[in-house]
């Protein structure tokens, strides 16, 4: 089983090279579901760390249905990371009624090429997953990344499940929220290929009226140590 880590910083991204994860999924602002990083933070990941880099393509929080000046900034920051030698993307886009945006989806994938394109967690919010699974297969996704439909992963280990066998192969579900060392061998056990987890610590809970109350996180090495440890006993 593949562990992946949803980074948030430089330190994130090392700390799960140097605890031994394979991959990351490099972002930030995890309070908000993940924006696009800097491309400051994706060269400094890039040139200093070899750790595999998937890059969040997401311009700002909230709903995933995108202006024609959020899409343009999307593809302009795809064109980017392919330019910085990432090795992957992840993004996707939804219609007003969250089914998939068959038509700006498939231009991401093709300007994405040869980098994998993994479809993020809007698969969540879809009205009809299994209809939206057969639609990620026919555009050439190579994973998607979901909870089930639940907040946590746990939870929705039924509908993920059913996912994996309609999948049958044909795209990877990466199962991704709530993933600890205290359950990973769970999805393991249910013969899921690909997990995702931030392993977040606090670091500081400083706050101020200038910039905020939310806690900042890293990701922790002895917890990526722990969770690979228990999908690879």
């Amino acid at each position: 089983m593949l562990l992946e880590i949803c980074a948030n910083s430089f330190l994130s991204a090392k700390n799960a090279q140097d605890a031994g994860a394979p991959r990351i999924e490099l972002c930030c602002e995890l309070s908000v579901g993940g924006i696009t990083p800097s491309y400051g933070l994706i060269k400094q990941v890039v040139s200093e760390l070899d750790i595999e880099t998937l890059v969040l393509i997401r311009p700002r929080s909230g709903n995933f249905q995108y202006s024609k000046a959020d899409f343009e900034i999307m593809k302009q920051d795809i064109k980017i990371c392919k330019d910085l030698g990432c090795h992957g993307i992840v993004s996707g886009v939804l219609n007003l009624d969250n089914t998939i945006d068959i038509e700006r989806t498939q231009e991401l994938i093709e300007l994405s090429k040869p980098l994998s394109f993994t479809f993020h967690r809007a698969f969540d919010v879809v009205p009809n997953p299994v209809i939206a699974l057969e639609q990620l297969i026919d555009l050439g996704v190579h994973r998607v990344l979901t909870s089930g439909q639940q907040p946590k992963a746990i939870d929705g280990i039924e509908t993920l499940e059913t996912l994996k066998s309609q999948a049958n192969d044909r795209i990877t579900i990466l199962v991704g929220s709530g993933i600890s060392s205290k359950n990973a061998k769970r999805f393991k056990d249910a013969g899921f290929n690909e997990i995702h987890a931030s392993a977040s610590e606090i670091i500081s809970t400083a706050t101020s009226v200038y910039f905020g109350s939310t806690p900042q996180t890293i990701s922790n090495v002895t917890e990526i140590k722990a969770i690979l440890k228990q999908i690879n006993s």
